[in-house]
């Protein structure tokens, strides 16, 4: 083995252990730094009906023709650039709202990261790959490294939203026919749905901060929306779940059919709890498939080792 492929393999791995630290060192304070995360997610929720309220007093002032200045480098940025024809994501408010993030400005940052991070990434890559060149690349396979970090910069952001969305649901997901019972006994025991949608999110917030979110605004919009069908929808929308949207549907039908709110919640219910234990089953199922790399490539040769090394050295000592 030459000299210079021990330094590109001694360089990976000081670039692995360096990468190792930092993980471990992000483990160790992110708990830290956070904060009392329940504590700011429900206080932006406790907003949400003055947002509300706000976002009609404006809709009616813009209906009279007044308009008002835009604020923000990040907005006048997108709007003289255009990044929204130009850099346009479908659906991009759903998903944004599925990974918890509302409003206008996580629009705007989404529309800047996706301009200003190919760019910044493929700069790198020149700089790396084709200036310093560490690993002796020639110059189309540099060029390649840094158009595929360019790639890489422009699909980071809506990577970065699926990865946060898949995060929230799956923190949502398990404790969600729980959060239905509570609902159906507030329901039954002769409470409007709004109240019972509050009292739930109060219950629920030691388990899922997102999913007592979701419910807190709910309540908002049933108090505010002009039909309660929106909410519900809002509701769906907002989660990209089928559980969760299949119990949107079923508001929504028993608020246009007239049908016993308590039946449809039981029933709702019933089936997101089948869909827990048929997922539970499902991942035990595909647990004999993933434990096979992990085995073969960390188990199997400490095996060899452990058994085969008395062996070996009681060869080694008669021979010699």
């Amino acid at each position: 083995m030459g000299s210079g492929s021990f330094d590109i393999i001694t360089n990976g791995l000081i670039l692995l252990v360096c990468l190792g630290v930092v993980a471990t060192l992000y483990a160790l304070l992110a708990p830290f730094l956070e904060g009392d995360v329940l504590k700011k997610r429900m206080n932006g929720i406790a907003n949400e009906r003055d947002n509300m309220r706000q976002q009609r007093l404006t809709d009616l002032d813009n209906q009279k023709g007044l308009r008002s200045e835009s604020k923000g480098f990040v907005k006048n940025l997108v709007d003289n650039l255009s990044l929204e024809k130009i850099l346009a994501a479908p659906d991009l408010k759903d998903k944004l709202s599925q990974a918890g993030l509302r409003g206008q400005r996580p629009i705007y940052l989404f529309y800047m990261f996706r301009l200003i991070m190919p760019i910044v990434l493929f700069v790198f890559g020149l700089l790396y790959f084709v200036l310093l060149n560490p690993l002796d690349w020639r110059m189309m396979q540099s060029l390649v490294a840094a158009f595929a970090l360019l790639v890489l910069g422009y699909y980071a952001p809506g990577m970065y939203v699926k990865n946060k969305a898949g995060k929230r649901i799956a923190s949502i997901s398990p404790v969600f026919p729980d959060a239905l019972d509570l609902l159906l006994i507030c329901v039954e025991s002769g409470m409007s749905i709004e109240l019972a949608f509050g009292k739930v999110a109060g219950e629920m917030a030691e388990n899922s901060i997102e999913l007592a979110e979701e419910f807190s605004l709910t309540t908002a919009e049933l108090s505010y929306l002009q039909s309660r069908r929106q909410a519900y929808e809002n509701l769906g929308r907002r989660n990209n779940h089928v559980g969760i949207r299949a119990v949107s549907t079923a508001l929504i039908q028993s608020e246009r059919y007239g049908t016993p709110l308590g039946a449809t919640l039981r029933t709702m219910a019933d089936e997101n709890r089948q869909m827990r234990i048929l997922a539970a089953e499902k991942k035990a199922a595909g647990l004999p498939a993933k434990l096979t790399v992990p085995m073969i490539v960390f188990f199997l040769p400490v095996l060899f080792i452990v058994v085969l090394t008395p062996a070996g050295m009681r060869m080694a000592a008669n021979l010699g």
